[in-house]
């Protein structure tokens, strides 16, 4: 429910940082990107477990199987229904609940009656146990990212920086010559474009940003060609 892509079905990619792997899935009607990250200990992340049928569960949980990877953290940027559709099945498989910010709890459970009214089939996610602050660093295996509290397209949307590797999971707030819409209930225009100009645009240049929805982008290209930011 960000930025609309027109991008194929099952698209898979694969990236390695210089410590971290990122592996980008593209699921359900949105066409949301679903992030495992993972380094060498084989300690996984899930990222906005976006997987909606399935064939797009049985190709996550194959690319787990066959990297012998060991899920440890269940994570959203936000609680819109693209990007939460899979926390049952990733709790269901795994035992892991999910963590967001408290903030966005609020959106989660407004699911269950607009899901029908859309025509979506939702699993209803479970609430978690640790909830993420505004600040501070998760770790798992060598890996340490950090939140970044950006709220604006949802009440409470955090991001996660990879300062070692210069990688930001972002979530529905940045994406490749576009922001994330605000038209949403919690949205605010205004305090989105801030966050974007005060928290992201202050990494470095070349910091990689993986979006939500759609292709890649760096910070500084978004600072020189992003029309909604210039």
């Amino acid at each position: 429910m960000g930025l609309q892509i027109n991008y194929p079905f099952g698209d898979i990619r694969s990236e390695t940082a210089y410590m971290t792997t990122i592996q980008k899935f593209t699921c359900n009607p949105y066409q949301e990107n679903t992030y495992l990250l993972f380094d060498d200990s084989l300690e996984c992340v899930i990222i906005d477990p976006g997987m909606y049928t399935g064939d797009e569960q049985n190709v996550v949980l194959k690319f787990i199987s066959e990297k012998r990877l060991k899920p440890v953290l269940l994570l959203n940027t936000h609680c819109h229904i693209d990007h939460v559709l899979g926390n049952k099945f990733i709790f269901d498989t795994y035992g892991l609940l999910p963590q967001f910010h408290k903030g966005e709890e609020v959106v989660l459970n407004a699911i269950v009656a607009y899901a029908p009214q859309i025509g979506i089939r939702y699993e209803v996610s479970p609430l978690p146990e640790i909830y993420l602050s505004e600040i501070g660093i998760i770790s798992f295996g060598k890996t340490e990212l950090e939140i970044i509290f950006a709220p604006g397209h949802s009440p409470a949307h955090v991001c996660f920086y990879n300062r070692a590797d210069n990688f930001l999971i972002g979530g529905d707030v940045l994406f490749y010559q576009s922001i994330g819409r605000t038209d949403l209930p919690g949205g605010n225009h205004d305090l989105l474009i801030k966050n974007i100009h005060e928290k992201l645009f202050i990494l470095p240049d070349d910091c990689k940003v993986y979006p939500g929805h759609g292709q890649a982008t760096t910070i500084g290209f978004e600072k020189q060609h992003n029309p909604f930011l210039n």
